[in-house]
């Protein structure tokens, strides 16, 4: 057993990265954690090209078409084409797209680079863009819109804020928190909390938000779209997001969990196919229910207490799991996930 658990925790050690990367690119953060990670981060990213307002219409050449060569548009299930559905004018949903900030522009007074950075400024659906306006991001109890993906505008459900809100579907809320995340510390020394409805205080996410943020972040993993969009944004801006290329950065700068050290030397040297899944369990620290999700189907799960005994088995193809720990004594307990292929992924619940 103790061989079991010293494996588990060389893999916590040892966690990789989901983009490519220039060589070196994070190494200064590296063993840094909290506000002095933030600063780092910061330094590395902060400047970077500008881009020209009308060039986001042909960037999204490299960073928004999907399979089919249509716009990505993550507010909506139109297919539009680059170019000959560039708002313009519309009077419905699907009739055209733009530029959507969805850190929106006067929460940052149309201040410039914020306005033209394209990793918060998107291709989106123009009638459900103007649906959102200047709402911030939230849970929706009782929608009174819903556009044709299930985007949902309506009150807040979230603790800590009682206002309208708009509540992207499931598949991009992870998307949109990490874009917030980067905002956060690309923008550290900006205000971008200057209207009443903002999400941020100067460049500080309210607590309301980022608890909800972070909650976002472990339940909707990164995606292949995330990193091929990180990187064509690299190639034109020449900065990158670093929440997609280390997801653990989030928890160390504001979860309080420092375990992203291997981010920093991607396994992915060698062969650009190789990949590594993710594996993440949420809320943590938690008193009660955990969920253990992935971004691969799952053979087994097992739960192991730091005696290395296990305390938890399941074997089903899943890729989201809720296990009850409120009977487990306080401390920290290892997660450890088999694929089908041999292969594993490891991640720690803290129970208090």
């Amino acid at each position: 057993m103790r061989n079991i658990i010293l494996i588990i925790i060389a893999l916590l050690c040892f966690t990789t990265t989901y983009a490519q990367m220039p060589d070196g690119y994070y190494d200064s953060a590296r063993d840094l954690c909290g506000e002095e990670l933030r600063q780092k981060l910061y330094s590395i990213i902060s400047s970077h090209t500008t881009l020209g307002y009308s060039e986001l219409w042909t960037a999204y050449r490299q960073t928004d078409l999907n399979d089919n060569g249509k716009i990505w548009d993550i507010y909506s299930n139109c297919n539009f084409t680059l170019g000959t559905d560039q708002c313009g004018n519309y009077n419905s949903e699907c009739d055209c797209y733009n530029r959507e900030h969805t850190v929106p522009q006067s929460w940052f007074g149309d201040a410039t680079p914020m306005k033209t950075d394209l990793f918060h400024v998107y291709p989106t659906d123009g009638w459900v863009n103007n649906k959102r306006g200047n709402l911030p991001l939230g849970k929706v109890s009782n929608p009174t819109y819903t556009s044709g993906n299930g985007s949902k505008i309506g009150p807040c459900s979230a603790s800590g804020y009682s206002g309208t809100v708009f509540e992207p579907i499931d598949e991009y809320k992870g998307d949109l928190a990490r874009t917030y995340f980067y905002m956060s510390v690309c923008y550290k020394n900006k205000n971008l909390g200057q209207t009443s409805e903002s999400m941020f205080e100067g460049s500080e996410l309210k607590p309301w938000a980022l608890q909800m943020l972070l909650q976002w972040h472990y339940n909707d993993p990164v995606s292949q779209k995330e990193i091929d969009r990180n990187n064509a944004v690299y190639a034109l801006q020449h900065n990158r997001n670093p929440f997609i290329d280390c997801p653990y950065f989030a928890e160390a700068i504001w979860d309080g969990h420092c375990d992203f050290e291997s981010c920093l030397s991607p396994l992915e040297t060698a062969n650009a196919e190789t990949y590594i899944p993710k594996l993440s369990a949420s809320p943590n620290p938690t008193n009660g229910i955990v969920s253990i999700t992935s971004d691969r189907t799952i053979n087994s799960i097992s739960i192991f207490n730091i005696l290395g005994e296990k305390t938890f088995y399941i074997e089903q193809e899943t890729n989201f799991a809720e296990i009850n720990v409120e009977q487990y004594e306080s401390g920290i307990y290892f997660v450890l996930a088999i694929f089908h292929d041999g292969s594993s992924a490891t991640t720690k619940i803290i129970k208090y």
